[in-house]
């Protein structure tokens, strides 16, 4: 079953559309026995990546503030070897990335073959945040949709599979989980009065979502709508897709390293007979 709303590109997107409570009847015991499994072979498949050497990964996660990116990352990717698994996370632009094109930044992050690499926000924030905030003129960033088709398909070129999800949350979960943050003093370096401010924008933030949403999700960069009020579905959710979409290509990862491991095994073989 898929658990996350796949977007083919092809149709306007609206957001009311996708219940964010949305748990596919499952309890939450029931969910993350699932996920304990899609981990389990997840785990496998990254070191199957890892080895073969033929095809990178990059996942996207976007959301609104408290939609879970941080929590996704802890819990989907970090069972994974991290010697072959990145974050990244995009933050306010320095001077220095100004004085480039937006995606210059952008595409030094992206994975080296064998490799995961996990988007936290990412080029997205210069068709969302620029836009609500007019922080470009709307011909500049309006152009930005086929900059950066162009560039996922540059990287889908170099044999890099992309992932995009969007964390969807509705405004009164997000308001919860602002609120209970002001009562967990572990919690108090996520406080952002930044975060109260940008719920003034949520029409125009649904609006860019959607935009965005339907003009960059493409057969090789799909995006993911995933309903992320219940954070464990959230979590199997991207799971599922993730190995959903890596398990085709187990069998030529596998094929790959018995190549490998033939050839290798044939020079032992030739050194032993020198030593003979």
């Amino acid at each position: 079953m898929n658990y996350a709303h796949k977007l083919t590109g092809t149709h306007p997107v609206k957001l009311k559309d996708v219940e964010p409570d949305y748990d596919a009847g499952l309890k939450r015991e029931e969910g993350e026995a699932k996920l304990a499994k899609l981990s389990a072979e997840l785990t496998h498949l990254q070191e199957l990546l890892y080895a073969a050497g033929q095809h990178s990964v990059l996942i996207v996660l976007q959301g609104r503030d408290t939609s879970g990116k941080d929590g996704t990352i802890k819990a989907v990717m970090g069972p994974l070897n991290s010697l072959g698994c990145n974050v990244a996370s995009f933050k306010v632009p320095t001077e220095r990335e100004l004085a480039h094109d937006f995606l210059w930044r952008v595409h030094q992050q992206t994975p080296g073959r064998g490799e995961i690499t996990i988007f936290n926000r990412s080029h997205y924030e210069d068709v969302l945040v620029v836009r609500v905030h007019n922080f470009v003129p709307a011909a500049v960033w309006r152009k930005r949709y086929d900059h950066i088709n162009a560039f996922e398909q540059l990287v889908a070129d170099a044999n890099t599979i992309i992932l995009k999800f969007y964390l969807h949350i509705s405004k009164a979960e997000q308001e919860q989980r602002l609120l209970e943050r002001e009562q967990d003093a572990e919690k108090y370096w996520k406080l952002s009065a930044g975060d109260w401010k940008e719920r003034e924008h949520w029409a125009a933030y649904t609006r860019a979502y959607e935009e965005a949403l339907q003009k960059c999700s493409t057969p090789h960069a799909p995006w993911f709508i995933v309903p992320a009020n219940k954070k464990w579905f959230r979590n199997l959710a991207v799971a599922e897709a993730i190995v959903n979409t890596l398990r085709p290509y187990r069998k030529q990862w596998l094929k790959r390293l018995e190549e490998v491991g033939q050839r290798e095994k044939a020079a032992i073989d030739a050194f032993r007979k020198t030593q003979a």
